[in-house]
Order: C-alpha cells, then sequence, then structure tokens
C-alpha cells in the first residue's frame, strides 16, 4: 500500500476516531445540570438529592435524609454513559437484594432526562425534568400490583 494511502487511511480512521469519542461524551454532557444538591421539602422533612462528576462518562447521585446530625442515605445511583447509551443504575437500600437495577435512556436534552426498565417491578420509568437551573421535577411512574402509579418530587437546589 502507498504511504499516502495509509496516510489518508490513517487520517479518515482518527476522524472517525474522534466523532465517536464526542458521541460518548454528549450524552452525559446533557446530564451535568443534574451536579449539584437538591431538596425536597415534605410534611415529614426533607430529602436530599446529591450529584457528583465522577469523570468524563460517569455522574454519581444519592437520594438521602437528614435526621438530626444523622444523614440516612437509602439509594446511590450511577448515571453512565457506555457502549452509545446512557445508563441510570441505582442501588437502593433494602430492595433488589442490594443488588443495582439498570434503565436506559429513552431521552437525552439539556433540560430532560427519561430512564425506561420495562422489566422492573416499580418504577419501570425515572424521569428528571429541568424547570429552570435552580428546580427541577423528578418523577417516578410505572405499573404496581395492576395499577398505574406515578410518584412526583418537585426539588429546589440548595447547592451547586
Amino acid at each position: 500500500m502507498k504511504t499516502g494511502v495509509k496516510f489518508f487511511i490513517t487520517v479518515i480512521s482518527l476522524a472517525i476516531l474522534y466523532a465517536w469519542t464526542i458521541k460518548q461524551t454528549k450524552d452525559i454532557q446533557k446530564a451535568e445540570w443534574l451536579i449539584g444538591t437538591w431538596e425536597n421539602k415534605t410534611q415529614r422533612g426533607s430529602l436530599y438529592e446529591t450529584w457528583t462528576k465522577a469523570g468524563n462518562n460517569e455522574l454519581l447521585g444519592k437520594s438521602y435524609t437528614v435526621r438530626g446530625k444523622d444523614t440516612i442515605v437509602f439509594e446511590n445511583i450511577r448515571l453512565v454513559q457506555e457502549n452509545k447509551k446512557l445508563f441510570y443504575i441505582p442501588t437502593v437500600k433494602n430492595q433488589n437484594d442490594g443488588l443495582p437495577v439498570r434503565f436506559v435512556a429513552k431521552t437525552i436534552s439539556g433540560n430532560q432526562l427519561v430512564f425506561e426498565n420495562p422489566q422492573h417491578d416499580f418504577p419501570q420509568i425515572i424521569a428528571y425534568t429541568k424547570i429552570t437551573s435552580d428546580s427541577l421535577i423528578a418523577e417516578i411512574s410505572g405499573t404496581k400490583n395492576g395499577q398505574k402509579r406515578k410518584q412526583t418530587f418537585p426539588m429546589k437546589r440548595v447547592k451547586k
């Protein structure tokens, strides 16, 4: 093979790899508006969700309450870009034998993330909708015991 042809193939290969790499990080970057600490105030107290960036392809989240000086974490979440897909992977205390459950992204935009797992008992859908830079609505929905259900959690940013 001639040197010019080899060079051309190398350049094209690198361009394809670069474009593929950009696509790999693009979906996770659209979710970075989640980064920070969010609060959902209820009559029984406040529920918090904190998101941090763990690398170019991953965000880490946790849901918790604070009672006195105690922080009670009940869910750890990984938001991961892998194999050209974005996954929401929660591990919930005292559920699913402590094993993570995978939800695949169905909607990814600058103001909405929707994840689905039709085989999961409940929820089958997890959604985050950005209302403003400091407010969002988290929602879980699906079918439980043959009944359609939906829980909505309006949240305000308390820390970036």
